[in-house]
């Protein structure tokens, strides 16, 4: 029998069902020689930093930084009882092969072959590769599995970027937390240079000064003619006057034919991109929808960074858009022929190709599907029609008058072909959005006709007053190009995309920085808070750049395709580490202002002198330092019970004198009870304790 592990029981089903698995037991399928299971998400992780050392359970400088020479891994407590059912069958020796169907990409494959060697399985892998859950494709992917050997670099990338996740995020975020006194300053690899980002943004949105400044407009009757930008208001104010009722003559008109190409098919980002421009939606949002209408069968893999499809399938394509022109378009528009070929390029797909929609819309009701969904499908579907439409194309003039021997400019422009803008109409009609709500701009006034030399008499000059702009919030749009386009000076069709994270990390990375408060979503807009940027101010340059971590995540992209070894990397990162660990032994004097010492939590008061008790690390304490009351947590009372001193115990006694405490263990006996602590304090050196028991009620003896 074959054993196939895929990432989720959704997704094993839809295998189950392709392959005749269809008799259901407890946590797998089974049936036509297969045994078909799943993991749930990462049933396997990197060991916590105590397990490694008892020590790195406490958070002490001394301890840092924390390199481990041997990674270990660990089933994660919740869900240990999946991981047995597929620990059981990777060894039962029914099992010949083992067939990885997890997602196909980097974090797909670490979650198989870390439940793999977790369970100590030897077996030989072969690897299901698909691009969408249809029928068809899960056959022609079972037809033509792939042995399990080719993803060792995938799986090393995948290695060494959980390690470097972990070794970054548990250094830094102890180091600083330790040196400022604060919990929470949550730092890693790929979300403190994305929060640098919106940091520095807002810094310059800050520091911005608006400068004024002036045009002089022309009313010519049928259309406005503007002079170029004024910066001294008295000059523009001079000019204003001077062509007031005075005649405007064409100078010079300038007529050009333009077009504008079809879009690109989507990849992850800019679908989450526009949906987040058009729609509002979050990146995790669109993902969210986007994954679900792939386990419906509705759309090829998600989480891809390509934006184009492969030569291969320009028939199903063609075929695709043909559906979508009849179920999408009405007649008028839905004829036209698409050019299938500018969509192809295999040099340009990777691991997976553009996000399109499945043959399976062919008998969807589309308006059955939940709104997210059904507007994520829209979107998806409407971009494969402008892909292949034909292009825009518009004539645009440009008119240059002189009034008061000043020079005024007036464009406009004419549609000669809607080409795939017709297309983009019914989107937005669709979707409910008018052509403002999608922001569009550009030449779209209609001059009209002009001759050189031909004047304009008595013209009506205005003075309009404007001011520079700063630079705009970030949104989840204009956030995700930064992060995709990072590390990059300059992006063109040949230069290779490091960035920050991956397509499909991002969203998780945004949803972080909120969940941990260091952004904060303001309508459309990301905002850092004031946590978000006291923690950017006191990092070192080398944790924020957004430029060293793109160039780690294309590292990471060489380590998969076998360019670089994955201990170089490693390496890399553990010296970056350790450097810096040693060059910040203590806080910076000038940003201990920007995390003031919390106040301490008053336990209760002190039974000898009134003041109040605060906790340690080790004890409770009197904060009169004349006074010697201490209880601490490991006194002998409680340790030889098999207790410890807790704050609620300690909470207890120092307000009622009592406290009930179960499950005390007696050395004598060998067995547990549970009895009420009682302060015993006599004003000695050393606080005492006592037991209480609850008095059982005396029976009376019967009369003989």
């Amino acid at each position: 029998m074959k054993l196939v592990i895929a990432e989720k029981p959704s997704v094993a089903q839809s295998i189950a069902k392709v392959l005749g698995a269809s008799e259901r037991k407890n946590g797998f399928l089974q049936g036509n020689g297969y045994i078909i299971s799943w993991c749930i998400g990462h049933l396997v992780g990197l060991w916590d930093a105590g397990m490694y050392q008892e020590d790195f359970k406490r958070w002490s400088y001394q301890t840092l930084p924390i390199l481990p020479e041997r990674w270990k891994t660990m089933v994660q407590p919740d869900k240990q009882e999946q991981f047995d059912v597929l620990a059981n069958w990777m060894n039962d020796n029914q099992i010949t092969e083992v067939i990885c169907a997890t997602d196909a990409g980097r974090e797909g494959e670490l979650i198989f072959r870390w439940v793999y060697e977790q369970a100590g399985c030897t077996k030989p892998i072969q690897r299901l590769w698909i691009s969408s859950m249809e029928d068809q494709a899960i056959q022609e992917g079972f037809a033509n599995l792939q042995d399990g050997a080719d993803f060792e670099n995938l799986y090393q990338s995948a290695l060494c970027r959980a390690k470097a996740d972990w070794v970054v995020g548990i250094n830094f975020t102890r180091l600083f937390s330790i040196l400022y006194n604060q919990k929470g300053l949550n730092i890693g690899r790929v979300m403190t240079p994305t929060l640098a980002l919106v940091v520095q943004r807002q810094a310059k949105i800050a520091a911005f000064r608006p400068e004024p400044f002036f045009h002089v407009s022309l009313d010519c009757g049928s259309f406005s003619a503007v002079s170029d930008r004024i910066a001294d208001e008295s000059t523009a104010s001079q000019l204003q006057v001077a062509c007031h009722g005075q005649t405007a003559v064409v100078q010079s008109i300038e007529k050009k034919n333009g077009s504008e190409l079809p879009p690109k098919l989507y990849d992850l980002t800019t679908l989450q991109r526009e949906a987040n421009r058009i729609l509002g939606y979050t990146a995790q949002q669109t993902l969210n929808a986007l994954q679900s209408l792939y386990e419906k069968k509705l759309v090829t893999y998600p989480r891809t960074d390509s934006q184009y499809l492969t030569e291969d399938m320009a028939d199903s394509t063609g075929h695709i858009i043909r559906l979508l022109q009849a179920k999408f378009l009405p007649d008028s528009a839905g004829s036209f022929s698409p050019d299938i070929s500018r969509l192809l390029n295999n040099a340009k797909v990777s691991d997976h190709h553009a996000v399109i929609p499945t043959a399976e819309i062919e008998n969807l009701d589309i308006a059955s599907l939940p709104s997210e969904e059904r507007d994520i499908l829209l979107l998806v579907g409407y971009k494969l029609l402008c892909a292949s439409a034909p292009k825009h194309s518009f004539e645009s003039t440009a008119a240059t008058l002189l009034c008061a021997g000043q020079a005024f400019s007036a464009r406009g422009k004419v549609v000669l072909e809607q080409g795939w803008k017709e297309i983009e109409g019914y989107l937005k009609s669709s979707l409910g959005k008018s052509q403002e709500d999608t922001e569009e701009t550009g030449m779209d006034k209609v001059l009209p006709a002009l001759q050189e030399n031909q004047s304009f008499s008595s013209v009506i000059a205005s003075l309009k007053k404007g001011q520079t702009s700063p630079p705009k919030p970030f949104t989840e749009d204009t956030l995700l190009s930064a992060m995709e386009t990072a590390g990059n000076d300059q992006i063109d069709e040949e230069t290779e995309k490091k960035g920050l994270g991956t397509p499909a990390t991002r969203a998780a990375i945004l949803e972080k920085l909120v969940h941990t408060g260091m952004l904060e979503r303001k309508k459309k807009q990301l905002m850092p808070t004031q946590k978000g940027i006291h923690l950017i101010t006191i990092l070192p340059d080398s944790i924020k750049s957004p430029k060293l971590t793109a160039e780690w995540e294309n590292s990471l992209n060489r380590i998969a395709k076998g360019e670089i070894a994955p201990q170089t990397f490693l390496q890399q990162i553990n010296s970056m580490v350790t450097i810096l660990v040693n060059e910040n032994p203590a806080p910076k004097e000038e940003f201990l202002s920007l995390f003031p010492k919390p106040e301490k939590e008053e336990i209760g008061k002190c039974p000898r002198c009134q003041q109040s008790v605060y906790e340690s690390q080790k004890s409770f304490y009197c904060s009169n330092s004349d006074c010697s009351f201490t209880m601490w947590k490991n006194d002998l009372f409680f340790t030889s019970k098999k207790k410890e001193l807790t704050k609620r115990i300690a909470k207890d006694l120092l307000t009622t004198g009592k406290s009930s405490v179960k499950g005390l263990f007696s050395e004598k006996k060998g067995t547990s009870y549970d009895a009420t602590v009682v302060l015993a304090d006599t004003g000695g050196k050393y606080v005492n304790f006592s037991l209480e028991f609850p008095k059982t009620p005396k029976t009376k003896g019967k009369k003989s």
